[in-house]
């Protein structure tokens, strides 16, 4: 998939585009960060870069990946990523999100994953959607409830490269009740 070809998405408040060379700072700044320790774990700089250089793969690889959310109007400056990501060692395709500082408390994780939702189902087909969350992330859990989803304590857990619990939210298939 060339780079013209990624999509991009628009909602009230964001555009979500496929990561490139500008996001890397503040990819890679977030990873360092306490934030990360719920999502996907803390990091060192060069730790921090090649999960960057992941993402990238994933779009080279899957057509498809977390974009990263700018605010309208600020192209270049990424407040997080949202999107479609079904790496090796996940079960099931997953919808996933994370703010990085000062961008939470505000929306735009529920706001982008509507729209990463809508575009997985439509543009990949995707039928079955999961979000793969720390237990301790209050935040996320909520956001995941805001989407409709529901906690399946049955579903298969994706590999972890930190400790603690991950919860399985499984988002509401189209059209059910």
């Amino acid at each position: 998939m060339t780079r013209a070809a990624r999509p991009e998405l628009v909602t009230d408040r964001l555009c979500l585009r496929a990561p490139d060379a500008r996001d890397l700072d503040a990819v890679t700044a977030f990873y360092q960060t306490e934030r990360a320790a719920l999502a996907g774990g803390t990091c060192s700089a060069p730790e921090a870069v090649t999960r960057f250089l992941a993402l990238l793969g994933h779009w080279s690889l899957r057509g498809y990946g977390l974009f990263a959310v700018t605010l309208k109007g600020a192209p270049d400056s990424a407040v997080g990523l949202v999107g479609p990501y079904f790496p090796p060692g996940r079960p099931e395709t997953e919808i996933g999100w994370v703010l990085f500082d000062g961008a939470e408390g505000k929306g735009y994780a529920t706001e982008a994953a509507r729209a990463a939702i809508g575009f997985a189902r439509t543009a990949l087909g995707w039928t079955q959607i999961v979000h793969y969350i720390d237990a301790q992330n209050a935040a996320s859990i909520a956001v995941a409830d805001r989407l409709g989803s529901r906690l399946d304590p049955a579903a298969p857990r994706p590999l972890r490269r930190t400790e603690g619990e991950t919860l399985v939210y499984r988002h509401r298939a189209e059209g059910a009740a």
